[in-house]
């Protein structure tokens, strides 16, 4: 009879704990600023609403410098999240290292292949698998200007280059930074490439920063990319070292200064900070050479690593799913200030800056002249990125010529080669 007590108690035991056992997922990420932290909630409030626990792992560090190293301690420990936010290449480079699981049963039960753009799967379905999911897209090459700053001046928005260089003293003289900017090397290699893609267009960025090609990266147009960097670094106060990309985008927002250079998450801190745009601030694609179109995109997905647990493989289904969900898409990016990943997701819900964002994608795409970025490592691997991000920011802080600096471009990124 004893036997039989303890043999039905630990029964009993093993059914108490089947019963509280719970899916759930450990997701981490560096979205850490106001409003990318509120733009996740839309992700987090789904899946915890489908019965998953949710384990939020943030990193600060805008640019995930910090959050790739804190990955590859996790990983080396045997002890990797369920999923990881990762930029283009990093995806591709995780998941030829065999360490991605994939939905790909889910994808195809909800068909996903015809919902997302290839510039979209070009970054998640790596070897015909699913082994990330696309919360948005991105912007990077954009202008935000603050309405107050220009009304204080008494000057439109540029649509040119040199209308932005004009107004550099003009602000000045009224007290106002003209370009905030913080001085961190991801920063800097993404005002780099926006000023490329101004300077030579889609055709040059691509040789440049996609092919790498070498005559090109020591070209003229390079070295233009570099005096051009050189004017706006002038427009930049000296406390900028060091500066995080939301504290700059708060002195646009305060009136502080007249511009940020930055992709268009930041239009989520204005959004935070109940800012209207029209009304509060303007959204501005940085101008392009001789009026041609272009389009800089990013793509920011959740990457699952492989794993065993009956539990944490339905949590990473439940938040793959919860996140190509077309409302929470819509949330998502309503306040992250970007574009759906689905291209079916209802625009209409979305801000001016949101919609005319979409609609300069669709015209770039099918002129073809969006391109990848190339800081945000898509159109390069990490290695390539670090060798010239190194390059570009030792330009911000040296006295060293535009055609002295595309010299050191080139040879860091044929070594990293």
């Amino acid at each position: 009879m004893n036997k039989l007590c303890i043999t039905t108690a630990i029964l009993l035991g093993m059914t108490v704990t089947a019963a509280v056992a719970e899916p759930s997922v450990e997701v981490m990420h560096f979205w850490t600023s106001g409003g990318e932290a509120a733009a996740l909630s839309a992700v987090r409030d789904k899946v915890v609403s489908e019965g998953v626990k949710w384990t939020d792992a943030p990193v600060a560090g805008g640019g995930g410098d910090a959050a790739k190293t804190a990955l590859q301690a996790r990983v080396a420990s045997g002890n990797p999240p369920a999923a990881m936010l990762m930029l283009g290449q990093n995806v591709i480079d995780w998941a030829n290292e065999g360490l991605l699981g994939n939905v790909d049963a889910l994808a195809a039960a909800q068909g996903w292949d015809a919902v997302l753009p290839q510039a979209v799967k070009d970054f998640t379905k790596i070897g015909g698998h699913y082994v990330s999911v696309s919360t948005n897209l991105h912007r990077t090459d954009m202008i935000w200007a603050s309405k107050a700053a220009f009304d204080k001046i008494g000057a439109p928005y540029p649509t040119t280059w040199d209308e932005l260089n004009a107004l550099a003293p003009k602000f000045l003289a009224a007290g106002i930074i003209p370009l905030a900017h913080g001085g961190q090397s991801w920063q800097e290699a993404y005002m780099f490439e926006a000023v490329a893609l101004r300077v030579g267009g889609a055709e040059f960025y691509r040789k440049a920063l996609v092919d790498l090609d070498d005559a090109t990266l020591r070209g003229p147009d390079m070295v233009k990319v570099f005096d051009d960097l050189m004017q706006l670094r002038g427009m930049i106060d000296k406390n900028a070292a060091g500066r995080d990309w939301n504290l700059a985008s708060a002195m646009v927002i305060n009136g502080e200064a007249a511009m940020q250079i930055m992709g268009d998450w930041a239009k989520g801190e204005f959004t935070n900070a109940g800012k209207v745009s029209g009304d509060d601030y303007a959204c501005i694609p940085a101008p392009k050479a001789n009026g041609k179109p272009g389009f800089v995109y990013l793509v920011y997905s959740l990457s699952l690593f492989t794993q065993t647990d009956p539990d944490l493989i339905r949590g990473q289904e439940v938040l793959a799913s919860a996140i190509m969900n077309k409302d929470v898409q819509v949330a998502f990016n309503k306040v992250k200030a970007a574009t759906p990943a689905r291209t079916d997701a209802d625009m209409s819900g979305l801000d001016a800056c949101a919609q005319a964002t979409a609609a300069d994608l669709a015209a770039a795409d099918a002129a073809g002249t969006a391109v990848p970025t190339f800081a945000g490592t898509h159109a390069a691997n990490a290695t390539i990125v670090g060798a010239a991000t190194d390059a570009i920011t030792g330009f911000f802080n040296s006295d060293m010529t535009a055609d002295a600096r595309a010299t050191v471009l080139a040879d860091a990124i044929m070594a990293a080669k």
